[in-house]
Order: C-alpha cells, then structure tokens, then sequence
C-alpha cells in the first residue's frame, strides 16, 4: 500500500496533470482531424503556434476554475461540472486558433464539436477512470468491510458517497421498501427488495446492514427492525435528518440501533404554551441538576427562554459538567447573553441553603428531582433514602412555600405505586407530603409527575447489556418475567415540563409510558440485532448466554403507574392525571416527626413502621438492612429509654475517638 502512498507535493502533482491535459488537448485534436479524414501534421505552421496559445490558454483556464484543486480519489458530479465547464471554454479558444489559421476555402468547423467530445472524453474520462484504479488498489491492500444499505433515499445516497470515499465500508447492495425504486441502480450500486436480504448477505458474505432511514418514525423502524432481527447480521444506523440535510454523514457517525427504535414509541410535539408557562421569562431552580434527569431537563430549560437557570447537586463533578454544557449552549442560542446560569454545591436536606437560594434568586419554579433512586442501594442504606428522599422533598417544598415559589413539580417514580422496596416507600411518602402541603391553600402549586424507566438513565439496563453483548457476554437479567416501561430522557423532560404547567395544586400527573415489555426480550432483540445468535439449551452454537441472577431485594416482576382506579385525561394526549386518596398535613406531620427521630437514631425498626403506616400498600419483602442499623444494634445503642418524665435518648458513635 506504501507504493501508492508515496508523499510527493502537492504542486508537483498538479504540473503533472496540467502536462497530461496538455497532450490530451493536442491528442483530442489529432483525433479530430483523422476522423475527418485530414492530415493533421499537414497543416500550416501558424496553426501549430495557434495551437500551442490554445493549450496553454486552456490549461490557464483548467487553473482558474479549479480543476486541479480537485482530489482525483474524490472526484464526483460537481467535479464532472467543472471538466465540462473546462473543456468548453478550451474549445472556444480552439476554434479562435483555428479560425486564424485556415483560409476560408480550407476551413471545416465540424472538427470543433468532434474535438469537443473527444476532449471531453480525454480529460474527464481519464480522470474517473483513475479515480476507479485507485479505488481498486486501495481495496486490495486494504479490503474494505461488504455492507447493505437499508434506505435508497436521500441519505441513503448520501451515505454510499461517503463509504465509497471512505476505508472502512464496502456498499454491496441497497434495499428499500418502495416498489418503484426496485430494480434501479443508485450510484452503481443496485436496490433490491426487503425479500432478497437473506440471499444478499449470503451472495455477499455481509455482517452488516446499515439503516439509512432517518425521516421514518419509530414505528416504521420498529416494523423494520423485526423484520432484521433474525438474520444474521450486526444493525446499525446513521444519523438522524437534521444531521445529514448538515452533512454529517460519515462512517464516525455509523452507531448502534438506538433503544428506542426497539420500543417503536414515536414521540408527541410538544405545546409551546404548556412549555414556556413556568419557564419564559422565570427564575427555575433544578434540583439534581447532575443526574441524567435533572441535567435533561436543565437543557431543555435552557432553550424556552428563562431569566435565570439554578443548578442545585451535592455531586460536584456532575454540576461542573452540566454547568460547562449549558455555558457552551448560551454561546449559540439567541438572547443566551441574557440568561444567567448559577451552580450551586449542595444537599437538598440543608434547609438554611434552600431558603437562602429561592429568596436570593427570586425563583419561581423548581423541579425537584434529586433523589436516591436505586433500588438496591437504597434497600442497604434505608437510613440516608429516608433522609434525601423525604426530607430532602419537605425541606425543599417548606422552603418554596416560604417564599411564594408559584409551582414546584416533584419528579416521581413508578415505584412509589404500593412499593415493596423502600426506595418506593419513600418516593410515595415525598409525594404525600406535597399532597399534605397543597392542602393548605398555599400560594405554591405543587405537583408531582410519575413515570417509569428512563433510557440512558444513570443504572439503566441498556448500556449495560451492550458492555455485556460487546465483552461475549453472558447478559445478566434478573427473571425471565420482569417487565418495566420505558421512555426516553428527552420526552420524559418534555413532558415533565408540560405537566408542571398544567398543575393546579397536589395534582399526581402520570405520564403515558405505553405498553411495558419483558426485560428478557430487550436483551434478545438486542444480541440479534449486534450480530449475535442467543445461546441456549436449544443452541449450543449461539453465540451470547442469557443468564438469570434472581431479582435483587425489593425488585418486583412488574410496575404500576395508578394506585387507584381514578384517572382522568388532560389538554396533553400523553399526560393523565390521578385521583388518590391521601393523608391530611396533620397526620402526616405526626409520621414525620416520628420518622425524623428514627432517622437520627437509625432505629430501622421504627423507620419501617413509619413508612408501613404512611404508604398504603408498603409490603418489604424483607427486613431492614443498613450498615449503621447493624453497628448500632451489635453495639445495643440503638434504643431510646424512658426514666420518669424526661426521655433519656442514649447513642454510641460510630467512631470513637
């Protein structure tokens, strides 16, 4: 490959040229006279001086308009423009030469068209026909991978271009679903039925098939990739409309199927009133602003206009980065100048900075999202899910009630919907205690939004299965039964947005989270559609084990979204709103304070009974574990004990100095 590769400058290579195009102009013109049946070494000596002005009038000419600024290997039709603009204005001078040097009686002007053509062949031909060598030694040092095009479309064609110019990808064939482009050949390369894929990677020896489908929707994609599931073949795509109408097409963009392609669940526009209402024009604060959730929505928030952006997260390196985005994003969005964006290093449980922040920054609408939301995690350390989730809710809507914030929207869990974990139990609690709030005709409208699992999320099963299926597995899934919803972060953040507007005090919005599927069928159709045949005790040739780990403690088979049975549409077609029962602020201010007092003493006991006699339909498979509850009850310290009137409260620290 070295031989073809031989580093030689750039204007050397352009004399070469400009000396071959000069003897195509003079070989073109011999041509032309021997067609005619003349001599052309016969003519008069001025017409050889006349000539050589020609040429070099022409090559003049071929510089002016760019054409040895053109990459031969590159060549394409604008390039094809530009020869033919170059051979036409050379014939022009041609025929003024030629005009100068013949007498009236020996003229025959037939000859320019004949040149014409000729020339035309010559320089253009010679170039394509190079470029088609060239192509041809860099695949035979260096093969290029066969690959089938789904989508002969726009981007379909845009796509060949760039992997017949490229190293990796060697397109063999398209394959569309229209009828009336079957049978035709794009770019050299001909389109076939959807039927003849199993045939084609066979003929081909293709691994892959690359989906050229932008402008589909995901149920079309859906549709489609079922169709690929089971052939043998590793799926990808390529970027999305906006990105090739940009030209980013190119095989660094060529990526993996996108999850949601999988659930074929097309997104709703959103409403650019119910948008901007807690937005436009308003100070929002965002608490969690680091998470997966909470730094979606902080972008999204970005672009609706708002006078100040908030960033609240005790995770250091997540604010740092989201605050880094949004600070990037300003530069390119109209009036960014104008929005301020602030980041804050904090907990949610720290009342005296919660209070400080709304009333410094006037703010008007905060979206609560930090929470502790792994399941297992939380199942071990009950004692600081409790504290963030719960008290961290109540600090937050205490400190926005204070100082008359006008919404302020939890963002919930499918999870706290009669919870056998305490992650659950705590979500549900977080939402009872803005219910309890609202109920005392507070200036702040709270509301919660309730919706299951979000794609990409931190924790999500997605990126994990693809390490997995990449590493040659196996692909860990908990019970061949679990199922969950999913949604993706952009349209969870949307329609969390939307939600919030249209909250009018203690409302539970529950988002449209469409069917829910089996964990076990994400994994299959993801390990087919890498490439990859599932290993089983019916095929031992596969090539990826799926292996069962038993569901992790407080984990159920499936999730709900309602607690009850009441539920009524709003102006949003995938946003409902439920009607639950819930407890006065009253009682539950009884439940907190009993629940606070456990908290400090780590009394997992008391916390569990707390939380069974506030969520109705708590049921911990389980009993309590935490690190500290198991220090403090080794150490016998974890009690309180009563002497007379007074309450002795008696614990031995964890580290003794």
């Amino acid at each position: 490959m070295q031989l073809f590769t031989i580093p030689v400058s750039r204007s050397i290579k352009q004399a070469l040229m400009m000396l071959a195009d000069s003897i195509m102009i003079v070989l073109a013109l011999a041509f032309s006279f021997e067609l005619l049946g003349k001599e052309f070494l016969a003519q008069e000596q001025i017409f050889y001086f006349y000539l050589a002005v020609a040429t070099a009038l022409s090559i003049l000419v071929f510089i002016r308009i760019g054409l040895y600024r053109a990459i031969v290997l590159y060549m394409g039709l604008q390039s094809g423009f530009v020869v033919l603009q170059g051979v036409t204005i050379s014939s022009c001078l041609l025929a003024a030469s030629y005009f100068f040097s013949q007498t009236p009686q020996s003229s025959d002007y037939s000859i320019l068209p004949i040149f014409w053509m000729i020339a035309l062949l010559f320089i253009g031909g010679s170039r394509f026909v190079a470029k088609v060598i060239l192509l041809s030694l860099i695949q035979n040092f260096r093969p290029k991978e066969p690959v089938i095009i789904y989508g002969a479309g726009s981007s379909g064609m845009q796509l060949v271009v760039a992997l017949q110019n490229g190293e990796q990808y060697l397109p063999v064939a398209f394959v569309d679903d229209s009828h009336r482009m079957l049978g035709s050949t794009v770019h050299g390369i001909r389109v076939y039925s959807p039927n003849s894929l199993y045939e084609l990677i066979e003929s081909y020896a293709v691994r892959q098939i690359l989906l050229a489908i932008p402008s589909a929707t995901h149920a079309e994609r859906k549709e489609i990739l079922n169709r690929l599931e089971h052939l043998p073949v590793h799926v990808k795509t390529v970027p999305d409309l906006f990105d090739m109408v940009s030209g980013k097409v190119g095989v660094d963009e060529i990526r993996d199927i996108d999850i949601e392609d999988l659930l074929g669940r097309d997104i709703v526009p959103p409403n650019p009133e119910l948008l901007g209402a807690c937005i436009n024009g308003q100070s929002v604060m965002v608490t969690g602003a680091g998470g997966s959730i909470g730094s979606e929505l902080c972008r999204q928030i970005i672009n609706i206009n708002p006078a100040r952006v908030i960033l609240l997260d005790s995770f250091e390196f997540g604010l740092y980065e989201v605050e880094s985005e949004l600070r990037e994003t300003l530069r390119t969005i109209e009036n960014g100048d104008k929005i301020e964006v602030i980041a804050l290093l904090g907990s949610v449980c720290n009342r005296a900075q919660m209070e400080n922040a709304i009333k410094s920054f006037a703010v008007d609408t905060v979206y609560h999202v930090a929470a502790y939301k792994q399941v297992p995690m939380v199942e071990k350390n009950i004692v600081e899910g409790a504290q963030n989730n719960i008290f961290g809710t109540l600090v937050s809507a205490q400190a926005a009630e204070k100082y008359n914030v006008k919404n302020f929207v939890l963002i919930s869990t499918d999870k706290a919907v009669r919870p056998t974990n305490f992650m659950g139990a705590t979500k549900r609690f977080a939402e009872q205690v803005l219910q309890a709030l609202a109920q005392r005709e507070s200036c702040t409208k709270f509301s919660m939004v309730r919706f299951g699992n979000v794609l990409g999320s931190s924790g999500s099963v997605v990126p994990l299965f693809r390490r997995q299926i990449s590493t040659g597995g196996p692909v860990t899934v908990t019970h061949p039964e679990v199922t969950r919803y999913f949604m993706t972060v952009q349209e969870a953040a949307q329609l969390v947005i939307q939600a919030g507007s249209m909250a009018t005090g203690g409302d539970v919005f529950v988002l449209d989270m469409h069917e829910p599927i089996r964990i076990v069928d994400l994994a299959k159709k993801m390990v087919h559609l890498m490439g990859y045949d599932i290993k089983d005790e019916n095929s031992y040739r596969g090539d990826i084990a799926i292996e069962y780990t038993g569901l992790r403690p407080g984990e159920k088979l499936y999730e709900e979204l309602l607690i009850g049975e009441s539920v009524t549409g709003t102006e949003h077609p995938k946003i409902m709103r439920a009607e639950e029962e819930t407890l006065s602020w009253e009682s539950l201010e009884i439940l907190i304070n009993r629940l606070e007092t456990a908290c400090k003493f780590i009394d997992l006991p008391e916390i569990r009974a707390a939380l069974m006699e506030a969520v109705d339909g708590f049921e911990p498979k389980e009993e309590a574990s935490d690190p500290l509850w198991e220090v403090y009850y080794a150490n016998g310290s974890n009690r309180t004990s009563q002497s007379g009137d007074d309450q002795e409260q008696k614990v031995t620290p964890l580290f003794k100095e």
